[in-house]
């Protein structure tokens, strides 16, 4: 009845892709620097494909598909932007593993990623990872003290 003494759940959020982790607002957009879209980190790639951070579902693959949205089992609203600018490219150098509905587990591919093609053709490869619904949450958004990180493995954010 009284859940006085349950703790509250937490939800870890994995880098989707190994590279250098860095701070929302370190990334050189104003609409995710200055957390237009919520809370979130950045992955700075090193190569490899994009995984799920979380075990969720997948709710959006942006028709250009540059970005997946995911709905974690919490309730978590999580975009994934790889790269800065790279709508304009109409899917060239993308190739999504998922489609709108299917459920995902941390680690499992969500996308082929062609890291040289957005290299050359975008803004920055840069990725950033937001929490599009965390304004008003009343959550806590922790990043990792972690400069680097490693796809599916290496906590980036620790939402309580």
């Amino acid at each position: 009845m009284f859940n006085f003494f349950k703790k509250a759940k937490s939800l870890d959020i994995y880098a989707p892709v190994s590279g250098e982790i860095i701070r929302i607002e370190d990334v050189p957009d104003p609409v995710f620097n200055q957390k237009m879209m919520g809370e979130g980190a950045a992955v700075m790639p090193n190569g490899g494909n994009l995984v799920a951070p979380v075990n969720g579902k997948v709710i959006q693959v942006a028709p250009t598909k540059h970005a997946i949205g995911l709905l974690a089992e919490d309730g978590t609203e999580i975009l994934i932007h790889v790269g800065l600018e790279t709508v304009a490219l109409n899917g060239e150098g993308f190739k999504p593993a998922v489609k709108e509905g299917d459920k995902v587990s941390v680690g499992q591919l969500l996308m082929e990623v062609d890291w040289d093609y957005i290299g050359e053709h975008a803004a920055n490869t840069v990725t950033p990872i937001v929490i599009t619904n965390s304004q008003g949450s009343g959550k806590q958004y922790d990043l990792t003290e972690e400069k680097t990180g490693v796809a599916g493995e290496t906590v980036i954010i620790s939402v309580k």
